[in-house]
């Protein structure tokens, strides 16, 4: 494959992406971050969910200014909502908020995917558009779906180059990380929710699940549809 589609033509080849993902694999996820802001600088989007606070401070520790993503779907929990501008604060965040181009409307009673489709989909694609590549906090233990997700990508879907810097993160270096920085967390932690998404489709997670074993439960649904 060759990469010449979008503003991401700095790599030419599948061979470079594997390339730079073997050495970023190996190394601190801001080493991660820090070489996409070098290759890609103000074309580089960090997309947050604000289930924690972990992978902004690592970005913004790297690039002050790095523009922040974060999705409003109109249906987040308010506790996610308070954590936003929380963040947006103490760090003083280049911060785009993001709203779908739909009425709020219960689409998520009877289409969960169309639900996602326009909420979160359509929208991530409009912040990303024009872009040359994306930060994201996935990360392989999450869930089954995630579990051979790389550091860095190309996103066919998107044109782009994607960042995962916390993929190889257990929940361990994550709880390690927010202590050693004295980070504060998305309250809905405290009430066994993991993974944060829509207050509708999201329940805590019950001893022995993984993280996102709330999300959509019961439904047979596992992903919005940002990562595939």
């Amino acid at each position: 494959m060759t990469v010449t589609d979008g503003p991401a033509t700095a790599l030419a080849t599948k061979a470079e992406l594997d390339e730079v993902n073997a050495r970023l694999e190996v190394a601190p996820a801001a080493a991660a971050i820090a070489w996409a802001a070098d290759r890609f600088g103000d074309d580089l989007v960090v997309a947050s969910s604000f289930e924690d606070a972990v992978l902004i401070d690592i970005a913004v520790g790297v690039k002050p200014d790095i523009e922040i993503v974060f999705l409003d779907t109109q249906f987040h929990f308010a506790e996610t909502l308070w954590f936003v501008e929380h963040l947006r604060d103490r760090y003083d965040l280049n911060l785009r908020v993001v709203e779908p181009l739909v009425d709020k409307a219960d689409l998520w009673k009877s289409d969960l995917n169309g639900c996602c489709a326009v909420r979160k989909v359509e929208p991530l694609n409009r912040a990303l558009a024009g872009r040359a590549a994306w930060i994201t906090g996935l990360r392989r233990v999450d869930a089954p779906t995630r579990a051979n997700a790389p550091i860095v990508s190309w996103d066919e879907a998107r044109s782009m180059v994607k960042l995962n810097p916390l993929a190889p993160w257990t929940d361990d270096d994550m709880d390690a990380y927010v202590r050693d920085h004295d980070l504060p967390a998305n309250p809905l932690a405290e009430r066994g929710i993991l993974s944060v998404g829509c207050w509708p489709c999201t329940k805590p997670v019950a001893p022995g699940e993984d993280r996102r074993a709330g999300r959509w439960a019961g439904s047979g649904k596992v992903e919005c549809g940002l990562h595939q």
